[in-house]
């Protein structure tokens, strides 16, 4: 293990560095941390819930607008923001109990097809292809990203808003190249700088919004004169 890696896991874990041997020790320091850790990230779910509770919200409202003119939501993000976005996906997909089963994929499942682009055309395209290739207006694209610089994310969105997708960003410290871009309809950035922190909000946030979004389907089914299909049109674009 290189100094730098040490370091950062002695930050993370500084009860295995102590030295101790005391096992009573050991395991108050083992508390201390678990308490903290859960604090940090229960504070900042409070603060992004704060924030932008409203916009996750009306963000939910045009999704299910999105859902009910027959739309699908793609999902799409880098090594563990990849295993969110499939995780994502899945949510909608297959919520499980008497939940509504809504259309969703994972866009870096395909091992063929990621792989196929990554060494063929390259890295940058690998969301943006297929996006290009299944996206349709009434869609959704949401992206996912920890420092919100992910060159192939920013191709996607970029590509999804031509083809007049919904697009939604999630990221984490100040939102990156993600927060400058006139193609994201919907950015939830979550402020902090350590990348457990930030995955950790994000898939609240995701839960939250797949929550919501089947509470407007609902609303809107028993309420046929509201019909979310007129509003695939009214999308506020470029919300912060």
């Amino acid at each position: 293990m290189s100094q730098e890696n040490a370091g950062a896991m002695e930050s993370l874990y500084p009860f295995l560095y102590s030295g101790r041997t005391d096992l009573s020790a050991v395991m108050e320091q083992v508390r201390a941390s678990t308490v903290a850790k859960a604090q940090e990230i229960i504070e900042l779910r409070r603060t992004v819930g704060v924030r932008d509770g409203a916009r996750i919200a009306d963000c939910a409202r045009q999704a299910a607008a999105r859902f009910a003119a027959g739309g699908r939501l793609f999902a799409f993000g880098n090594g563990g923001s990849a295993t969110d976005a499939a995780q994502l996906a899945t949510l909608f997909l297959n919520p499980g109990g008497d939940a509504r089963p809504l259309p969703a994929f994972g866009l870096a499942n395909d091992t063929s097809v990621i792989t196929a682009l990554g060494n063929d055309v390259g890295v940058e395209v690998v969301f943006a292809r297929q996006l290009a290739a299944f996206g349709r207006r009434d869609d959704i694209a949401v992206g996912l990203s920890t420092s919100g610089n992910s060159g192939n994310l920013v191709r996607a969105f970029d590509e999804a808003s031509r083809r007049g997708m919904l697009t939604i960003g999630l990221a984490g410290y100040d939102g990156g190249k993600m927060a400058e871009l006139d193609s994201i309809d919907y950015l939830f950035v979550v402020p902090s700088s350590s990348v457990h922190r930030i995955q950790e909000a994000q898939t609240t946030i995701y839960q939250v919004l797949w929550e919501l979004t089947v509470e407007a389907l609902t609303a809107a089914a028993a309420s046929p004169l509201d019909n979310p299909e007129k509003r695939v049109s009214d999308v506020p674009r470029h919300t912060r």
